[in-house]
């Protein structure tokens, strides 16, 4: 395949010298003539090691060189990667100018070209961009419609400055946001001979991924380090505090816990938080990051709240308030906090929860429940249809199986607000809404 790309920093470097190893020909396009020069000669113009081999053997080969002709490049290539920087604002806003460019001059070498092309953003932009920036700028200077007569995609990397080599012969993934089937066949064409999972998704989510990922390294990065300055006053080992802490593989660092929903509750998680921001504390030690946990889990329940007000309804059922399903533990339950703030805002409830209202009669949790929300269980029902009946609003606060029923049983003008994704098929329309989704 006939590659163009488009920027040759550091992405686009390493993307041009990989494509043409992976067998493509490749032509590296910049504004920057000492970049084309440099390349053309053979070098690299950034620093990593085996970059400068790497391109040195393709360039020998024929495969790659570089040009500051952009209409040279389009011509002939199928396929033009666009690599450019996406640098700040001083606002913090991206700076989307050089995407903005380089969409213009391509859009204007389309207009007079024939075959169809294909464009892949690999700049990290945020979520809307193509749609509402890359799209348009190229219909409107090649005249012609994306999707009809040419392609889109975005095609995030994922590249590590000093491991990029390794990082793109070896991914955990590959990542193609595509609307068009045959726009990602195109770009499976260029990543074939590569083993490692390719998901193909919508170009939208695939902005956000990028984006997802980036922000949690670097909640990570922070997370570690408040953990290791709380380790340091406490003269405790932290790296061998994270080493531990990695190894669970099942909670620890895995999906189990990174799935959007509802705020988290029970007797660890809300506890353990105060704790350890309190010892914080007392050592003096600042900690953003674990301090503003609670605050943000405390924000999802409001967020629920908001949810059910804006229904304008009064009746409202509860499906599910124990903090998880197969549980009859109340302790720091958020459902418990979101009913007793419906409660306050004057709404009629209807609860139904099988495994409270077993614990109620026999369970450990029966005196907590007489002690501290008695007026809760005087509004608990025995049947899921007492409650649906009752109910103009209905809150699935948990994944209990026997609410799934739910869906064929709901009349005219009830709205279901789903807080766990009970109905993993479903996003939010009409009268079903998901609180995350």
């Amino acid at each position: 395949m006939k590659l163009s790309v488009f920027g040759l920093g550091y992405v686009g470097c390493v993307s041009a010298a990989c494509f043409a190893r992976e067998g493509h020909e490749v032509v590296g396009v910049d504004v920057n003539a000492t970049k084309v020069e440099i390349i053309n000669g053979g070098r690299s113009p950034i620093v990593e090691a085996g970059v400068g081999e790497l391109i040195g053997e393709m360039v020998a080969a024929g495969r790659l060189r570089a040009t500051t002709d952009t209409a040279e490049a389009i011509r002939n290539s199928e396929v033009s990667l666009v690599c450019v920087g996406t640098p700040s604002n001083a606002n913090g806003s991206l700076d989307l100018k050089y995407v903005r460019r380089v969409c213009e001059e391509i859009g204007r070498e389309l207009r007079t070209k024939d075959a169809r092309h294909t464009v892949v953003i690999r700049s990290t932009m945020l979520p809307g961009t193509i749609e509402s920036i890359v799209v348009p700028t190229l219909e409107e200077h090649s005249g012609k419609r994306a999707g009809a007569d040419f392609g889109v995609c975005i095609n995030p990397e994922f590249l590590r400055e000093g491991t990029s080599l390794k990082d793109f012969y070896a991914p955990p993934f590959t990542l193609v946001g595509a609307d068009e089937e045959e726009v990602a066949a195109v770009v499976r064409e260029l990543y074939a001979r590569l083993d490692a999972p390719l998901h193909v998704i919508g170009v939208r989510a695939a902005e956000m991924v990028k984006y997802t990922c980036n922000c949690f390294h670097a909640l990570k990065v922070s997370f570690a380090n408040e953990v290791g300055n709380i380790c340091k006053e406490l003269d405790i080992d932290s790296h061998e505090v994270m080493r531990v802490f990695c190894e669970d593989t099942k909670l620890n660092l895995s999906p189990y816990y990174l799935k959007p929903g509802f705020a988290f509750g029970g007797s660890c998680l809300p506890k353990d938080l105060r704790a350890i921001t309190y010892k914080a504390k007392e050592l003096d030690v600042d900690v953003p990051v674990l301090a503003s946990v609670l605050q943000s889990n405390r924000r999802q329940i409001e967020h629920a709240l908001e949810m059910v007000l804006a229904t304008g309804k009064k009746r409202i059922g509860v499906l599910g308030f124990s903090f998880k399903a197969g549980t009859d533990d109340l302790r720091e339950s958020p459902m418990v906090t979101l009913i007793e703030s419906l409660i306050g805002k004057g709404m009629q409830l209807a609860i139904y929860d099988r495994d409270v209202s077993l614990a109620r009669l026999f369970g450990a949790n029966k005196e907590y429940i007489e002690r501290e929300i008695p007026h809760i269980s005087q509004l608990m029902r025995d049947e899921i249809g007492e409650v649906l009946e009752a109910s103009d609003v209905l809150i699935i606060g948990n994944k209990a199986e026997e609410f799934r029923e739910i869906e064929t049983r709901l009349r005219e003008g009830q709205t279901v607000i789903d807080l766990v994704r009970l109905f993993e098929h479903r996003v939010s329309e009409g009268s079903y809404q998901g609180i995350c989704w």
